[in-house]
């Protein structure tokens, strides 16, 4: 499937509350799309407005390559969910976000340590995942994506918690 263009902020539908995905074959594109384009870029993770659909729909791998070389980091794989939820969360864990739709800055954001996420895959059967640390920090940011939600609306202090990215050369 093709990659996408990823929006950038201020896009309004970045800021907008997603609608429910019915599972049917234009859902299953969209999540081909969107693990197509993760793939394709950087981040470890992409919500269906960020290329411009306002269905409730998500790509999270964080068990990816790094491009430095870095071994990868534990979690499930490739997750592609639609109407995902956190049904249940744990503890707290301060993390340094990015996202391809902002991507001039980071940002530290307290997120919960544990969620329990459910929703359905694109065939609409039923999927749990219990994730922690990153892959958990990875699915709270993308399922935000879809209430309309930035990184940066979680920042707790613009002065001491917000940076800016380095350029790479």
């Amino acid at each position: 499937m093709p990659v996408r263009d990823v929006l950038l902020f201020p896009h309004p539908i970045l800021k907008t509350r997603c609608l429910e995905a019915s599972v049917d074959d234009s859902t299953r594109a969209l999540l081909r799309d969107l693990v197509d384009t993760m793939y394709a870029s950087p981040g470890v993770g992409l919500a269906a407005p960020q290329i411009g659909i306002s269905l409730r729909a998500v790509a999270v791998d964080v068990t990816r390559p790094s491009p430095s070389g870095r071994p990868p980091l534990k979690g499930h794989g490739l997750l592609a969910l639609l109407n995902p939820r956190i049904v249940k969360s744990e503890g707290e864990q301060k993390f340094r976000e990015g996202c391809l739709s902002i991507p001039h800055f980071l940002a530290d954001i307290l997120r919960a340590a544990r969620v329990r996420v459910e929703g359905l895959d694109g065939e609409g059967r039923p999927v749990a995942v219990e994730a922690e640390g990153f892959e958990a920090v990875a699915l709270q940011h993308e399922i935000d994506h879809l209430d309309g939600i930035l990184f940066l609306d979680r920042v707790a202090d613009v002065k001491t918690d917000l940076f800016r990215r380095k350029v790479q050369r």
